[in-house]
């Protein structure tokens, strides 16, 4: 009995030992998960850091200075640049790079939208190519997948691209495109320009507008229109109404003519004017150099004469359907070479590097 007693005493005292050293395994416990916890989220944050870092410093070598939008002046017009590639190629061209970027850079509070039939639909990450690697640094161009059916749903374009045997006709490719630009004016509203354009200037005071390729001719390679306009309204219903797929140019810039000589009426456009809220705007502002001359894009021109000749112009047609074979000296003072150098100097460093 005295043995028994005396051990009494002791249990408390156990008792409490265990509990201490079973905090004191807790709070080890805990400092070990939280400090596991502190060290893992740093390296995932840095990691993501440096990932940024180095993409930051590649496109600023990419890119070097970019134009920031300025909030002088009056506010731009509404709507977003637009090009549409219906081709199906996901491997840009350097004049096509040179349009998104030249675009890109005189239009840095505007999102450049670039709509490709050969993009996957979804987030799916973009091909690996120079191309869209460089483009794909400034911050307001942005790729998307062109879902046809979804662009023509609720206009007079739907019926007509719902008929397989137009893709037979030997023009369907350029007729697809006609009536892509057509109907994204009519959707979206804001400026459409084809991809062998190379962009001067800022197009955003342009609207409801579109340019002469040549007396009595216009042409849909610039278009600048408000949303649910009703000339683009027009063309469209004309696209159906009218449509023969056998003849060069009748989708396109012979419907954008002959819907304006309706629209003003007019027998013929001798010069630039406003008709109706819509501007017919002269050669020089798109078309300086006509399709007959090309040529000229790839002749030496000095500076004061470069200067000269695009005094007046936004943006300069290169029409690649013709000149797309021809080879330039990109470093010579061909106008195309002094062109690249100008409006789009990431693309002309690259076209430096390959040659």
């Amino acid at each position: 009995l005295p043995r028994t007693s005396s051990c009494l005493p002791k249990l408390p005292t156990m008792l409490q030992s265990h509990r201490v050293g079973a905090l004191f395994i807790l709070i080890i416990s805990f400092v070990f998960f939280a400090s596991v916890m502190i060290y893992w989220r740093p390296g995932e944050d840095s990691e993501g850091q440096l990932y940024n870092l180095v993409t930051q410093r590649r496109c600023e070598q990419l890119l070097g200075h970019l134009p920031q939008p300025t909030a002088s002046g009056s506010p731009p017009s509404p709507g977003d640049v637009f090009f549409v590639e219906t081709s199906g190629q996901t491997n840009p061209s350097y004049l096509f790079t040179c349009s998104v970027e030249s675009a890109a850079r005189t239009h840095p509070g505007t999102r450049v939208v670039v709509l490709m039939k050969g993009l996957a639909k979804g987030n799916a990450s973009l091909p690996n190519n120079w191309g869209f690697s460089l483009l794909s640094c400034f911050p307001n161009v942005e790729f998307r997948s062109l879902d046809l059916p979804e662009l023509f749903s609720g206009t007079p374009l739907a019926k007509w691209y719902s008929q397989p045997e137009h893709q037979k006709e030997p023009y369907f490719s350029p007729v697809l495109s006609d009536a892509c630009r057509i109907a994204i004016m009519w959707k979206f509203g804001g400026i459409y320009l084809d991809t062998d354009f190379i962009v001067l200037k800022n197009l955003k005071n342009l609207t409801n507008a579109l340019g002469m390729q040549a007396q009595d001719v216009l042409n849909g390679a610039f278009l600048s229109f408000k949303p649910k306009h009703e000339f683009i309204e027009r063309c469209m219903q004309d696209f159906v109404d009218n449509y023969d797929g056998s003849i060069w140019a009748h989708q396109g810039p012979h419907l954008l003519t002959r819907v304006f000589k309706k629209w003003c009426p007019l027998s013929n456009i001798r010069h630039s004017l406003t008709c109706k809220g819509v501007h017919a705007l002269s050669p020089e502002a798109f078309y300086p150099i006509c399709w007959e001359d090309w040529k000229k894009l790839f002749e030496a021109i000095s500076s004061s004469e470069l200067h000269n000749l695009l005094q007046n112009t936004y943006a300069v047609h290169v029409w690649n359907k013709l000149s797309h074979g021809t080879k330039l000296e990109i470093t010579s003072q061909a106008l195309l070479a002094q062109l690249y150098s100008q409006s789009c100097p990431s693309t002309y460093a690259k076209m430096k590097k390959d040659s």
